[in-house]
């Protein structure tokens, strides 16, 4: 064996030494918190217990006591075996503290207990219900934690798998131990969706690529954002109180005092917290809380949190768009349109995508992401960085920019190409060759401040090139174009 070999044999099992000793600790502080919240639990019974009419229709199956074990497996294998670097484990770990952290406090601030009484079980089935009860009282409901550690494990072993024939398998027994939370009579359903919330929020907290969206949190000062957190922040609120309100005109009292929710209304709690969440992303957190990748994709978690919105913001950019669906070009093979759903324009398109909300679609040329907040004003940084990667694309093929509506993002993207690249020679002369091509679009006052401001940089940066300014050159020299000007290949870009 090489030396090669040898250390990677032994990376490989100082990581698996690491893993073990993860799994020793996260088995303590299990066991430990889930033990210690049943007992406080205990002492203030009788506690309530929530379910909807329904659920007293749902049987009781005593083999679904196999899937509902088999996460312990799935766990312990989880940790040990799927992560292929430090990083990968240390994500898979803080996932399933952050998991651990929230359900343990959810059960302290609400404690419920399991309303039915499940009848005496024989045989192999009923041994595995009378090893679980040994240790688990009917507490610690909502949010469900076996919900929410299926999610998280879920995840990771579909990462892990890729799009194999194993993965359609792994999501069939996955969804057998969701349903078992139900069919094995531990859990009642609203702690089913609790428990996904908390699986989401954590995957969301820890992604897979990149930095979380708390450490690139910065509090905004600007104040469209500022007004626009307002607004969703309040609509949130009102979500919510409705929610509450029509939810607790439904609640009746069931068999052992159960409180029986008679209607969906509770089910506003999604909309509520996804419009807070977008009011956090624009006071707080910005784009990375949309967790949109360079292929162009929101995270899971993300589309999970945030669906309500992200169906709402969908439908919203297909009304405001419906009269002009296709993108116009303005010059040179660039054109101004709203985010494809599945399909590019044409084929051979290349894609510069300023929309932070939404997933962009796959099949394109070349992709360029440079995310900016619905109904914010891009900054003269994130201009620039849009008309470099324009200007890149043109030069192998058309060149679509986008946003939601193809409005205003998109539009002040494409003017500050028209003045960097010299087509327009001045910010009011590049809005009105935007506006002539496409007249739906939106540029005001702060648009043109962010172009004068890119404008001035422009003037006060000093380019090796043989040109005085860079208004008088196409482009200014970068790593895909030789001396002359001349690209040498098209950029690196997600394909």
């Amino acid at each position: 064996m090489s030396a090669s070999h040898c250390r990677l044999a032994h990376r490989g099992w100082g990581l698996r030494v690491r893993a073990g000793l993860w799994l020793l600790l996260l088995g303590v502080v299990f066991f430990s918190s889930y033990a210690l919240t049943s007992h406080f639990s205990a002492l203030r019974a009788p506690l309530p217990s929530i379910m909807f009419d329904w659920e007293r229709g749902i049987p009781l199956l005593p083999w679904t006591i196999v899937p509902y074990w088999s996460i312990d497996l799935m766990y312990a294998a989880g940790v040990l075996l799927l992560p292929q670097d430090r990083r990968q484990l240390s994500s898979l770990v803080r996932r399933l503290l952050t998991v651990q952290a929230l359900c343990v406090l959810g059960f302290l601030a609400c404690p419920l207990t399991f309303s039915l009484q499940r009848p005496p079980l024989e045989g192999v089935f009923g041994t595995l219900f009378d090893v679980l009860m040994s240790f688990d009282q009917p507490y610690n409901q909502a949010p469900s934690l076996h919900i929410a550690l299926l999610v998280v494990l879920w995840h990771a072993y579909a990462q892990r798998l890729g799009s194999t024939a194993w993965r359609w398998l792994l999501h069939g027994w996955c969804v057998l131990i969701g349903l078992s939370v139900l069919t094995t009579w531990q859990h009642h359903f609203i702690d089913v969706p609790t428990g996904a919330l908390v699986g989401a929020i954590s995957l969301w907290l820890w992604p897979s690529r990149g930095a979380g969206p708390l450490q690139r949190a910065r509090l905004s000062y600007d104040r469209t954002r500022r007004r626009l957190a307002a607004r969703y922040a309040i609509g949130a609120g009102v979500i919510a109180a409705l929610a509450v309100l029509l939810g607790t005109s439904s609640l009746g009292t069931g068999t052992q005092g159960a409180t029986t929710l008679g209607g969906w209304s509770w089910w506003l709690g999604w909309p509520a917290l996804s419009l807070s969440l977008v009011a956090l992303n624009y006071l707080w957190l910005g784009v990375a809380g949309f967790q949109k990748d360079n292929d162009g994709r929101l995270s899971l978690a993300a589309r999970l949190l945030l669906a309500p919105y992200l169906v709402g913001a969908w439908i919203n950019s297909r009304l405001w768009t419906r009269r002009r669906p296709h993108p116009d070009e303005v010059c040179d093979g660039v054109s101004i349109g709203r985010l494809p759903l599945r399909q590019m324009p044409a084929a051979d398109m290349a894609l510069v995508d300023l929309c932070a909300e939404l997933s962009a679609p796959t099949q394109r040329r070349a992709y360029t992401p440079v995310p900016v907040l619905d109904l914010a004003v891009a900054s003269a940084t994130e201009l620039r960085q849009a008309a470099e990667a324009i200007e890149q694309h043109r030069r192998h093929g058309p060149v679509l920019v986008c946003c939601a509506l193809g409005v205003s993002r998109s539009a002040s993207a494409v003017a500050a190409w028209l003045l960097l690249s010299g087509r327009a020679a001045s910010v009011d002369d590049a809005i009105s060759i935007v506006r002539g091509a496409r007249p739906i679009c939106v540029l005001r006052a702060p648009h043109r401040q962010a172009l004068k401001a890119l404008v001035e940089r422009a003037d006060e940066t000093t380019y090796e090139t043989p040109y005085e300014t860079p208004y008088e050159t196409p482009w200014p020299l970068n790593e895909n174009e030789d001396k002359a000007g001349t690209a040498l290949r098209e950029p690196s870009t997600r394909r």
